[in-house]
């Protein structure tokens, strides 16, 4: 087992070191001077010059990329040349609120296409199966964007059932202390259930709009994977031997089919992680997508890279952790043998 985790470790690591190297480059090449941006369209030469000389813009791409790597190993990602303030800190403090975005999302993605996903499998060829995969279709090809404006023009302006889009809380609210960084969970410890109520109506239609384009993927692996499960020998003898449907559906069926549907929950919440600047944007969700977008507008080089970098580092994490999680949902799956991704 150590020899495995070790080996998973090493190819974790190599991993995140090549996906910073690219990022760096990448960066670099985008299109636009950062000093003429940040000095302005009027500025002089010489304002210009004294800003590449201040970041470093102007500096040989070799020294750049070893001055980086030093900042990187004490933590430093740079500082924002919009702002002016360190990266570091500034996105860090911006994560918890892109996190419990991500996480309430996925809560819902899961409790409604695990369940949706299982149905279809066991009814398929039937209506239900058929409504099933027509949402799953629906989920894929319904655009993000458009789906947060229809939802806040119905539910916000029309209904007023829901918040407009104006961030985590109202403006004026004083959140309790921060513990978590999620609100909810840090309202329940300060016992301000009425604020924790705020924080679930604020975030309910940003989840929900995440949440619906997540269905699809999940829906779609669990009833795979059911349908596989449920035609297994094993299955067919246990229900031939008159076990309780229900049993055998969700004990053994589904315990089976864990290992492809926990790959796609990790690889869908890894790309809520960085594919969400869309709905923080349209709901003024004060998350690092949201930044990042401000970032992208103003070619704040150090914020953009900083952003990547820490998403990608979390997303490799995220795939090693279930890796090892593999080898505990299924017994089958032997630690040490070859990965099944």
């Amino acid at each position: 087992m150590m020899r495995y985790l070790l080996r998973r470790a090493v190819s974790t690591i190599l991993t995140a070191i090549g996906m910073v190297v690219v990022v760096f480059f990448i960066v670099r090449i985008l299109p636009g001077d950062p000093a003429i941006l940040r000095a302005g369209p009027y500025a002089s030469k010489e304002s210009v010059a004294e800003i590449s000389r201040q970041y470093g813009l102007s500096r040989p791409i070799t020294a750049q990329f070893v001055d980086f790597w030093s900042r990187l190993l004490r933590g430093d990602l740079g500082t924002s040349m919009r702002t002016n303030v360190s990266v570091t800190p500034e996105l860090l403090k911006r994560l918890p609120a892109s996190l419990e975005l991500s996480f309430y999302s996925l809560l819902i993605a899961v409790v409604v296409g695990i369940p949706l996903g299982v149905w279809a499998a066991v009814r398929q060829g039937g209506k239900m199966d058929r409504l099933v995969r027509l949402l799953a279709v629906l989920g894929s090809s319904t655009a993000t964007f458009w789906l947060a404006l229809v939802l806040i023009y119905l539910f916000f302006f029309r209904l007023q059932w829901f918040p407009g889009p104006l961030g985590r809380v109202p403006v004026g609210t004083t959140p309790p202390r921060n513990i978590t960084g999620f609100f909810t969970i840090d309202g329940i410890i300060a016992r301000d259930f009425s604020f924790v109520a705020e924080s679930l109506w604020y975030l309910a239609l940003p989840s929900f709009t995440l949440a619906f384009g997540l269905v699809a993927p999940i829906i779609k692996i669990v009833r795979a994977a059911m349908l596989e499960t449920l035609r297994s020998d094993y299955v067919r003898t246990a229900f031939a031997m008159g076990l309780p449907r229900r049993s055998v559906l969700f004990v053994d069926a589904f315990r089976n089919a864990l290992v492809p549907i926990t790959t796609t929950l990790g690889i869908v919440f890894g790309y809520m992680l960085g594919g969400n600047i869309i709905v923080e944007n349209i709901f003024s969700w004060p998350g690092m997508g949201r930044h990042a977008y401000l970032a992208l507008q103003n070619n704040d080089l150090d914020v953009l890279q900083g952003f990547v970098i820490i998403i990608g580092l979390m997303y490799i994490t995220l795939n090693f952790l279930i890796d090892i999680i593999y080898g505990l949902i299924d017994p089958r799956i032997k630690i040490g043998a070859k990965s099944p991704t």
